[in-house]
């Protein structure tokens, strides 16, 4: 899947679905920092996308950016409350108390 994700990359492809596939690819695969660049762009084109703010959270904790997750996490959590994204909602809420009980 990364793959052909990888090609439509380089024929010039580029929108939020396509950089959401390819962070969850790479997290999927254990690459956190490749997952992280992608994510990254994926929010810059879309901060609207919650399930990517959740994804490059988990990116930057498997990284041990704590400080970089917590900012992700919250401004995902902004942006699932905005567009009732309750699920995404909760699960960040869990996300950022787990972080807090770590510091």
């Amino acid at each position: 899947m990364i793959e052909s994700l990888e090609k439509m990359l380089a024929r010039g492809v580029d929108n939020p679905l396509l950089r959401f596939g390819l962070g969850k690819g790479y997290l999927d695969q254990g690459d956190a920092a490749k997952a992280a660049e992608h994510l990254r762009r994926c929010v810059e084109q879309d901060p609207k996308y919650s399930a990517a703010w959740k994804l490059l959270g988990k990116a930057l904790e498997a990284e041990s950016d704590f400080a970089a997750a917590r900012a992700a996490w919250t401004e995902g959590l902004a942006a699932a409350q905005a567009h009732g994204d309750k699920q995404a909602e909760k699960e960040m809420t869990v996300f950022l108390k787990r972080l807090d009980k770590r510091a």
